[in-house]
This record gives C-alpha cells, structure tokens and sequence, in this order.
C-alpha cells in the first residue's frame, strides 16, 4: 500500500514539474542577457542575470502603457460581469416570471454558437455606437456572459428557499434580499467567476485586436504580439514580455485560490 502511494505521489510530482517547466524556463529567459537563450547546448539559469530586457520593455517599447489598458479593461469587465451576472443567476434561480426555462434554454444554446462567428456583427453594432478604437468597445461585449449567468444559476439554486421567504416576512424586497442575503453567501462563486473573468478578458487577444486600432490603446497581448515583427530573434525580450502578462492573473488566483475550490465545489450542485 505504502508502495502504491509513493508511485502516485511521484507521479503527481513528475507532472507537475512538467507542467510547471516551461514557466520557469520562461521566467529564467527573461534575465538572460540577449541572445543567450538561443545558444547551444541549451542552459537553465542565466549566466549573469539582468533586468535589461525589462528596462526595454517599459522605458523603449512603453508595454507599461498597454499594461495599465490591459488593467482598466480587465478589472471594469470583472467587476460589472460579477454585478449582471450575478443579478441574472438570481433572477433565473429564485424569481418566477413567464417562460423563465424556455429563456434560459435559449441562453445555453448560445454556448455552442463559437464567439469568432459574432466577432463581425459585433464588430458592426460598436462602429454604429462610435465605440470602435474605445476601451468601452472592448468593455461592453464581455459584460454579462452565458457562462458567468449559467455559473451562478447553479449555485443560487443550493440557497434555501426558507432563506428568502423568512426575509421577505421580515419585509425586505427582492433588491435587499439579493444584496444583503444571498451576495454574501455568494463570495465563493463570486470568486471563481471573477478568476474566470479577469484570466479570459487579460488573455484576450483577437477582439482587442479587432477593436482598437490606436496604438496607444492597445492591451498587453495584441502590444507583446505587435514585438515579434521588429523583435522576432529577441527571444529574452519575448519572455519577459510573457512574464508580464502572466504575473497578474497568477497573483489573482493565488489570492483567491481558497474561494476559487471553495466555488467549484459549491457550482457544481445541480438544480
């Protein structure tokens, strides 16, 4: 047994260090002084580590600016998609109005819809709102999702209905049993959406691209991509652009790791 359990172990160790070795790698490259990362034999740790190609990338190249883009549209999308989606999985859940089911339904199938095939009737509803090269064009689209309202459906379907009801004899209207009763029950879906959320608008790149035709607009990824052209053999530069764009949404999920298992456990209740 004691066998069976080291083989396991060590397996499970192995893997993660698979997993976890192009990351590092990425993150040893980025100090490396230029050039180095493509010599042969091929070595792990820089021989004299540098912040040079840092220093490039946000005194030269200003990715700091494409930085704090990424950023305003990031957090403005979290924080409203928690607010409306979170609105509409308590409405679904709790609240009874005419075909709330057959809505629903209609919601789901839009999961199968591929988001590329929207991208150009989207692309034609912002240019006719003159929010083409906006952040609020990059905004708006990702404001509520299917996912996001299906998520909280999910969990607010495991709030007791005696909950509600006791608050309601108490006197308190829909408003203010969503926001003081069930939000705060909430923060562990919350949490995961918000992951969720944040990981998938920093990570974006096709829309972004679509949209903004400023450069000085531009988000982290479609600026880190806009590099390869001039800086294609700069392999260090490369990885420490990845570094950046990475570092964000490895905090966010360390940070609300505990909530994010805490929140998958509790969505994956069935209504």
């Amino acid at each position: 047994m004691k066998q069976r359990s080291f083989i396991v172990h060590a397996a499970l160790v192995i893997g993660g260090l698979i997993t976890l070795f192009p990351l590092l790698w990425m993150l040893s490259a980025s100090f490396m002084s230029p050039g180095e990362a493509t010599t042969y034999p091929p070595h792990l740790l820089p021989h004299a580590a540098t912040l040079d190609e840092y220093r490039q990338l946000f005194v030269r190249l200003s990715v700091g600016r494409a930085f704090l883009s990424s950023t305003i549209i990031a957090s403005t999308v979290t924080l409203f998609s928690l607010l409306f989606n979170s609105m509409a999985g308590y409405a679904f859940a709790k609240l009874r109005f005419g075909g709330r089911n057959r809505i629903f339904g209609l919601l789901l199938a839009g999961l199968v819809i591929p988001a590329q095939v929207g991208m150009l009737p989207l692309f034609l509803i912002m240019r006719s709102l003159h929010l083409v090269n906006t952040y609020w064009g990059v905004i708006i689209p990702s404001l509520a999702s299917v996912f996001g309202v299906f998520l909280i459906r999910q969990f607010m379907l495991s709030v007791p209905q005696e909950l509600l009801e006791a608050a309601r004899i108490d006197g308190a209207g829909e408003l203010r049993i969503y926001w003081s009763v069930v939000m705060p029950l909430a923060r562990p879906i919350l949490a995961t959406l918000a992951i969720f959320t944040f990981m998938t608008t920093w990570n974006d790149f096709m829309w972004p691209l679509i949209v903004l035709t400023d450069q000085s607009r531009y988000t982290l990824p479609v600026s880190i991509a806009s590099l390869v052209g001039e800086h294609a053999q700069d392999v260090e530069l490369m990885m420490a652009g990845s570094v950046v764009t990475v570092l964000p949404v490895l905090i966010l999920f360390l940070v609300l790791q505990r909530y994010y298992i805490a929140g998958l456990m509790v969505g994956s209740v069935k209504g």
